[in-house]
């Protein structure tokens, strides 16, 4: 079987299961600022329509958005029109990405302006998963600002099932899984440091979603060594991690990611 449809795993304890590999959509809505080794074309409706389509095919239900990622929620509202019960939804808040330039913002006021701007565009009344877009200052954000206390409130209002942190550093890490549901880590065959929130979110129940799993395109290996199932053998060893978020928009590829990592699963359980 090369689909995931039976490999779903719950996120957490939110009571979500999603499939292992996510879909990454910030090549749907933004090429400037990005860090892949190749250019690529942002593609048109009927593109993404069809990409949309062959990921639900192949047994994905998780889509990642944020609102840093250019146009990319308020596509996805009408492409995922009519399939709302078929996605699990993640998006971010915190940082927004205006004229090629970055910026951030974690107060109350912001995080809900955020939020409802997100239900909006997404054509939803609740987001599955809500995850603070961090600066890097992850110890900062979530001890000195209120954008973790306003998600645990929009949680409680029904608005978002569920919130976490995609952060940079172990130490934001663990403290975000603590109060919150999910953390998204950095994880892959060149970067490893992160793997105490791996460790922690195991022991403790709690959700972890790989950013950059694939090292967004940039791995090298030996000669004959697929890097995608290099990369999925650490990832999905580990019992902490729920899924990887890949941000394909090549049908050839999302075909050959699913695949790995369907048969990495099957043989890890």
């Amino acid at each position: 079987m090369n689909t995931l449809h039976d490999l779903h795993r719950p996120l957490g304890n939110l009571g979500i299961y999603v499939s292992p590999i996510g879909l990454g959509s910030v090549k749907l809505g933004r090429d400037q600022g990005v860090k892949y080794p190749n250019g690529f074309t942002i593609p048109d409706d009927n593109e993404a329509q069809m990409l949309l389509k062959q990921a639900r095919d192949l047994g994905i239900n998780l889509i990642d958005t944020a609102p840093a990622y250019g146009r990319s929620e308020e596509r996805l509202g009408p492409l995922l029109r009519g399939q709302r019960q078929d996605w699990v939804i993640v998006s971010k808040v915190g940082e927004e990405f205006e004229a090629g330039q970055s910026s951030h913002d974690f107060s109350a006021a912001h995080t809900r302006l955020s939020v409802e701007r997100s239900l909006k565009r997404l054509e939803t009344d609740f987001i599955d998963l809500v995850l603070v877009h961090s600066d890097g200052n992850d110890l900062h954000v979530l001890n000195d600002c209120d954008v973790y206390q306003t998600l645990a409130e929009l949680k409680h209002e029904g608005k978002i099932r569920g919130f976490g942190f995609s952060g940079k550093t172990v130490e934001g890490g663990m403290l975000a899984l603590r109060e919150g549901d999910c953390a998204m880590v950095t994880y892959n065959l060149n970067e490893q440091g992160e793997k105490p929130v791996l460790d922690y979110a195991a022991a403790h129940g709690k959700g972890i979603l790989i950013k950059k799993a694939l090292a967004s395109g940039h791995v090298c290996l030996g000669p004959g060594v697929d890097p995608v199932q290099a990369s999925f053998e650490l990832l999905f060893a580990h019992p902490g991690v729920t899924g990887a978020i890949v941000g394909t928009i090549n049908p050839l590829h999302l075909a050959h990611n699913v695949a790995t990592a369907a048969k990495v699963i099957r043989h890890h359980n």
